[in-house]
């Protein structure tokens, strides 16, 4: 008997639920509100930067941290993450995850000193990890294949409210309060997601085998640290100082020795054989460039509307609402439109719009009023995720057999955050900062030459798109099941070979 043999007594296993179901209803409600939480607690935090910085007295150094803390662990425990939501059930390791975030922003929200709140932030940054493939895959596994591709672009374009309300509900609070408080945002979001989750179905499926592929994920953990630490610290201490050069190296090398140890692995975090699906590799190699110029960017403008063009927290979090919006109503829609005509086109259209959208965004100057300056970029930015977002994320889980729907988000999303978290902290680089605590005249400097270099990234993720991703569906690519663990092996149901519609 395999672990998808057993009943929960609790929560019932149950086969492919309609989307137009109360069960389909709520597995959107949860797994919005789950994803929600996660794009809130990555981004809400810029809105907060300048006021953390004040109150806590940190440096540029110090507040990146902050912000990077959290995406490197998230970044980091993804696929370890997606192994065990592949084991234990979607449902399982989503609301664990869900229950560590909410000890976890408590503690930011009480943290006395900047050395707390980033300590909070890696602990919520591993609650994370737990909660975002395990959603996914529980929302793309659990719906009838016919209804996939239009799940995932309802789920996209309803968990956009995150990014829409969470900056400017966090502004308005640090204006009207303190920036303690914007940790707080997503709790009543975790409790009602956790009581909804109670009436989602468990999708009865083949379980993986469970693999602690410690030696993988510590490689991941020390790669990307000392990669990003010496990103962080370089503008500040010196890009030749011992303590940078020694980060970097030891972030190449652990980077560098994951792929070789993981090959090695009878059951490994990564499993190296989805990057022979040349669909599957282009999408990811496309999400590391377009979705970390997507956080970098939306840092740089949240800096210079509160830094340089006088907007309160409250209106900078408030000024890229448009694009959010425009992101609601078109991503819904463009699950259809995936079904009839596939994913190539839509997604290297949607990039390239919002390229077009940072190019326009970056003369925004003091003096410039928002109409201007701001608002036909917001909508360009918006109009060119709708049109991504879906077709990306149906194509690269529907180049994987059902069985490893975990790992394949995991890693889908790892790869937008290992993007995000590279290109963020790239952004004192980028602005030619040091150590200082003030922005302000790194970005009346080099703001616009920084847009225009992620409008650039985001023409190369254009790029890969056009050239490497199938122009309609793709069929599933069958992969060898993972070697025998203990005696068990992974089964690669043979009736699975179901795509996203």
């Amino acid at each position: 008997m395999t672990a998808g043999d057993v009943r929960d007594a609790s929560y019932g296993l149950a086969g492919p639920v309609e989307l137009r179901s109360g069960a389909g209803g709520a597995l959107i409600a949860a797994t919005v509100l789950a994803s929600m939480v996660g794009f809130i607690d990555a981004y809400m935090v810029n809105v907060a930067v300048p006021a953390i910085g004040r109150d806590l007295n940190a440096g540029v150094g110090e507040v990146q941290w902050v912000l990077t803390g959290y995406l490197i662990t998230v970044a980091a425990l993804l696929l370890l993450a997606g192994a065990l939501a592949d084991h234990f059930g979607w449902r399982r390791i989503l609301a664990a995850g869900l229950l560590v975030m909410l000890v976890a922003s408590l503690c930011c929200a009480a943290a006395p000193d900047v050395a707390t709140l980033i300590a909070a932030r890696v602990v919520q940054g591993a609650g994370g990890a737990l909660v975002v493939p395990s959603s996914l895959a529980l929302l793309n596994g659990t719906l009838r294949p016919v209804d996939r591709a239009r799940g995932i672009g309802v789920w996209a374009g309803l968990a956009t409210l995150g990014t829409t309300l969470g900056p400017y509900a966090g502004g308005w609070l640090v204006d009207h309060g303190s920036w303690r408080y914007v940790f707080l945002l997503n709790v009543p979001l975790i409790l009602v997601a956790g009581w909804i989750l109670r009436s989602v179905p468990e999708a009865g499926r083949a379980r993986r085998p469970l693999s602690l592929d410690l030696a993988g994920a510590l490689l991941a953990v020390l790669g990307l640290g000392g990669l990003i630490y010496a990103l962080t610290e370089g503008p500040s201490a010196g890009w030749s100082s011992a303590a940078v050069v020694v980060s970097a190296a030891v972030g190449v090398v652990c980077l560098a020795g994951l792929v070789p140890v993981e090959r090695r692995r009878p059951a490994p975090m990564l499993r190296t054989a989805l990057f022979r699906i040349r669909q599957f590799l282009a999408i990811n190699a496309a999400t590391v460039l377009f979705y970390g110029a997507l956080s970098a960017a939306g840092y740089l403008v949240v800096l210079q509307c509160q830094l340089r063009l006088g907007y309160s927290a409250t209106a900078a979090g408030a000024a890229l609402i448009p694009e959010s919006a425009v992101f609601l109503i078109v991503s819904p829609l463009v699950g259809g439109l995936v079904a009839r005509v596939g994913i190539r086109w839509p997604m290297t259209a949607g990039i390239l719009l919002v390229a077009g959208g940072f190019a326009w965004l970056s003369a925004a100057q003091p003096g410039d009023g928002y109409v201007q300056a701001i608002l036909p970029g917001a909508l360009l930015w918006g109009l060119g995720i709708g049109l991504t977002v879906a077709p990306l994320t149906a194509g690269v889980l529907a180049a994987v057999d059902d069985a490893d729907l975990g790992e394949a988000s995991a890693i889908n999303d790892a790869a937008s955050r290992v993007g995000g978290v590279v290109l963020i902290a790239l952004v004192p680089a980028l602005l030619g900062a040091g150590g200082s605590g003030d922005l302000t005249r790194p970005l009346a400097d080099r703001y616009q030459t920084a847009m225009l270099v992620l409008a650039a990234v985001s023409v190369v993720a254009a790029a890969i798109t056009a050239l490497f991703v199938a122009r309609g569906r793709p069929p599933v690519t069958r992969l060898p099941a993972t070697p025998r663990v203990h005696g068990c092996a992974v089964p690669v149901s043979p009736d699975s070979n179901r795509r996203a519609a």
